[in-house]
């Protein structure tokens, strides 16, 4: 046998004997947004392709570690940012649909070691401020069987089926499970490279093993998952193959990644990696940690900026991304039309302050099961409810707040309650089209979108968010819970 497996076998038997099986996990509930945006790869500039980006509601276009911790709120605990590419549904037509996620993603710390890492004896570290990453390449459709290319893999959960390195030919009945292993082995000098790799490097068996002597501090390893809804299409299968590509317009899936922005307060991170070495990984375990309801999690959003459709029915995909099967390495395209602009922040809201004197507060929770959160009066409209018509409604009516909610319901009333109000640290997950005009958000599930007369002598003002944070009002909840029954 060769030295070099020797040391492979060695140092596997010795991670399998070592209590180096602590980790925790992050749920990202939601993704903060979806848009071809990626300030490692494409940095100022609108991206190649879509993303579903997660973490922290400071991500921008072109951001520092600075823009991370201006993050008020986060979907995965932390203020990092981890994206991968969106996955669609390609139809026998060649158009596509978006697919969507299930539940999520999961953000996994892993504390792995090797006796045999260089600086083994100095444990795990922390991420450094501004250090950032990337695992994969978007070119690949086919398998190289490198280190990298044993990072990324697919899971058809519901079948009994190994993981594979590409897309499975198979139906997965509890969906596909999306996987990314990061690189764990520092040079110890720099947070970035010109490739966004070079600075860090796979241990010897991508994702357990030593670290090479040019890379020789070991971080908590990172790794990915994010599941997708495939069985929605289990009908719209055809021919041979399985019909799912990536953003990129990859159908093999050899292509899949992911990027990394670290946001995590260094001695934050460094006491958990020293203090929670729970083998079960839940996070609340770790006392280092600020845990927030599912519902802030999802609630955490970013303002759209690049202004094209990323969801439902698509002709092609965003961007230029034909469809390029390999085994060649793909190439990147240009000149198809796709916006280049970045774009003002498109906001969830229609702005009434001009031409009904109301503005937009933002939005509010309407819990089901409990008494609503404006009940002077509601209205409900399946086919042309829009903004504008709930707030005639809610004037002929007397009120002097109107609310819109899941597309089609309007509800008036003269003030609202205190724990029902929009935090201002959230730009929340009022989403939903009004069935009147897809263009206007008509609040959510539980959620209502909340407007208010504006009062005499005062700036007649919307709440605006935009790439760093919720802006709009420096008011405190209590200073705009008083502001409302004023």
């Amino acid at each position: 046998m060769h030295l070099q497996a020797l040391k492979t076998l060695a140092s596997c038997l010795l991670l399998a004997a070592a209590p180096a099986s602590a980790f925790w996990r992050l749920p990202c509930t939601d993704p903060v947004v979806v848009e071809r945006a990626d300030p490692v790869i494409s940095p100022g500039i609108v991206s190649g392709h879509v993303h579903t980006i997660m973490g922290g509601n400071g991500f921008s276009f072109d951001m520092n570690f600075a823009s991370t911790q201006a993050s008020t709120c986060s979907s995965c605990t932390d203020k990092s940012n981890y994206w991968v590419p969106t996955l669609y549904y390609q139809k026998k037509d060649g158009g596509f649909i978006s697919v969507d996620q299930s539940g999520g993603g999961t953000i996994y710390y892993l504390q792995r070691s090797d006796p045999q890492d260089p600086e083994y004896s100095q444990g795990l570290i922390a991420f450094p401020n501004e250090f950032r990453m990337v695992a994969g390449n978007p070119f690949l459709r086919n398998f190289t069987n490198s280190l990298e290319a044993n990072g990324i893999n697919f899971a058809c959960l519901g079948t009994n089926t190994a993981e594979t390195n590409s897309f499975p030919n198979i139906k997965c009945p509890d969906g596909l499970r999306a996987q990314v292993f990061f690189p764990s082995c520092w040079d110890g000098v720099n947070s970035d490279s010109p490739d966004h790799k070079s600075h860090v490097a796979y241990p010897s068996a991508t994702t357990n093993g030593y670290c090479p002597s040019t890379h020789p501090k070991r971080f908590i390893s990172l790794f990915y998952e994010v599941t997708w809804n495939t069985p929605d299409f289990d009908d719209m299968w055809y021919g041979d193959n399985q019909p799912f590509v990536l953003s990129t317009g990859d159908p093999t899936g050899f292509g899949y990644h992911g990027d990394f922005i670290n946001g995590w307060d260094s001695a934050t991170l460094q006491a958990a990696i020293t203090d929670c070495n729970d083998p079960s990984g839940v996070v609340e375990n770790c006392q280092h940690f600020a845990i927030k309801s599912t519902q802030y999690a999802q609630g955490c959003k970013v303002p759209v900026s690049v202004d094209e459709p990323v969801f439902g029915n698509l002709t092609t995909l965003p961007g230029c991304n034909p469809i390029q099967n390999g085994p060649d390495d793909a190439t990147p395209k240009s000149g198809c039309g796709a916006t280049t602009v970045i774009s003002p922040p498109q906001q969830p809201s229609v702005d009434l302050t001009q031409s009904k004197d109301f503005r937009f507060l933002g939005c509010g929770t309407d819990p089901a099961g409990q008494p609503r959160t404006l009940q002077g009066a509601d209205y409900t409209n399946a086919t042309s409810m829009t903004v504008e018509l709930c707030v005639d409604f809610c004037i002929s009516k007397g009120f002097s707040v109107a609310g819109v909610e899941f597309t089609t319901q309007c509800f008036c009333d003269n003030s609202i309650p205190n724990d029902r109000l929009p935090d201002p640290t959230l730009m929340g997950n009022c989403a939903m089209p009004c069935a009147g005009n897809d263009k206007e958000v008509c609040g959510g599930a539980a959620l209502i979108s909340l407007y208010q007369k504006c009062t005499p002598g005062q700036e007649c003002k919307n709440v605006y968010y935009d790439l760093k944070s919720p802006s709009g009002t420096k008011a405190t909840k209590a200073a705009t819970a008083a502001h409302f029954r004023a």
